[in-house]
């Protein structure tokens, strides 16, 4: 039997912002190939962990560990090389906007690769066909809706062939048709392409549809990480609260 194996390592990780302790000793592991869902209050520093997840933020101490390597140890060339491996989502998209949908996707390829144009275009055909997007090419990302702006930085990512994919609340602003629908492609996407998911998400319960593993975030710690299954059926109060939504239990209202 094949054991997992970690690809992120979180040890004990602490961050403040002036007197504001955001992160407080957080440890969590992400096995790879797997889609792990980070779920909490609003404003407990989720996205703050991605952040440091892909270097963006350097922890006050502990240190994260991608594929065993520690982020920060060493010189500013070995976070680049280590970022190579890793892409991220924020909840906008961040497309440009004075780009063509092609031209988006093709950019980090033009800017970090050696391919040729014929090789670029082949390649953004072929991931814009993997997020369910053709014929869309031409277009602006103001021609686009919501949903479909989402799919075009996903094709921007998986074009990469990126290692890992951290997913910053990816169906923010989407009805609930397109959350599923959302959902749906990166959990096919992740599959297909064979990369480790982190997904920060409000999307309760749909999140348990896709994911491995759910982690809850809270007090600046993961306060239990399990299967869909066994998060749903957690003794814990404030995950059941978290859960139904409702205003009575350990957690205040904010």
């Amino acid at each position: 039997m094949t054991l997992p194996v970690p690809i992120i390592q979180v040890e004990n990780l602490r961050r403040r912002f002036g007197t504001q302790v955001v992160l407080d000793g957080l440890s969590l592991q992400v096995m790879r190939g797997e889609i792990l869902a980070i779920v909490g209050r609003s404003g407990t520093g989720k996205s703050v962990l991605l952040k440091h997840l892909v270097g963006l933020l350097r922890p006050d101490s502990g240190r994260v560990l991608i594929a065993g390597e520690d982020i920060h140890r060493g010189r500013k060339r070995h976070l680049t090389r280590l970022r190579e491996h890793i892409d991220m989502l924020f909840q906008g998209g961040a497309l440009f906007d004075s780009l063509t949908v092609e031209e988006n996707v093709a950019f980090p390829l033009q800017e970090k690769t050696k391919m040729t144009a014929a090789e670029i275009h082949a390649a953004v055909t072929e991931y814009l066909k993997g997020v369910g997007l053709e014929g869309v090419e031409h277009k602006f990302p103001a021609e686009l809706s919501g949903g479909m702006r989402k799919r075009v930085a996903l094709a921007r990512s998986l074009v990469q062939k990126p290692e890992i994919v951290l997913f910053d609340e990816p169906t923010t602003g989407l009805d609930p048709i397109l959350v599923r629908a959302m959902h749906q492609l990166i959990s096919d996407t992740q599959q297909q392409f064979g990369y480790t998911a982190v997904i920060v998400s409000h999307e309760i319960p749909q999140i348990f549809e896709i994911a491995s593993r759910v982690a809850m975030l809270h007090n600046g710690v993961i306060l239990e990480v399990a299967t869909p299954d066994q998060f749903q059926r957690s003794t814990n109060p404030a995950i059941q609260q978290f859960i139904a939504g409702r205003l009575e239990g350990p957690l205040p209202p904010v």
